[in-house]
């Protein structure tokens, strides 16, 4: 399985993004797909995840401004981020996963989002 990630770049606060992560390979139809985060000196944080079936969940810090969402049919998981803050800035990673997790976990290389004016 892989997972290609793009869409990062520099962007004002208050500006907006759109990530995108295609995953490739024998992937199962029922998984997780989702987005982490992180920032320098800091642990890899959960942003935002999906549900095969299309159930979003979200990071507190990001409810409201982010919106995940998904291609079955292409396997894709969408990250559109609105009204950035500098906090924001981090390298992005797409992820996949499926039962059982601790076999089934797969992560993209990572895209930089940086927030600043």
């Amino acid at each position: 399985v892989q997972l290609q990630a793009s869409g990062g770049g520099l962007v004002q606060p208050g500006g907006s993004l759109r990530l995108s992560c295609a995953a490739s390979g024998s992937i199962s139809s029922i998984n997780i797909m989702g987005w982490y985060r992180q920032a320098p000196g800091k642990e890899r944080e959960l942003v935002a995840r999906i549900s095969s079936g299309g159930s979003p969940g979200y990071a507190d810090s990001v409810k409201g401004r982010f919106t995940i969402s998904r291609d079955n049919g292409k396997n894709t998981v969408y990250l559109q981020m609105n009204s950035l803050k500098t906090e924001d800035t981090a390298v992005y990673f797409c992820n996949v996963r499926w039962q059982p997790y601790w076999e089934y976990n797969y992560w993209g290389q990572g895209t930089l989002v940086t927030v600043s004016s």
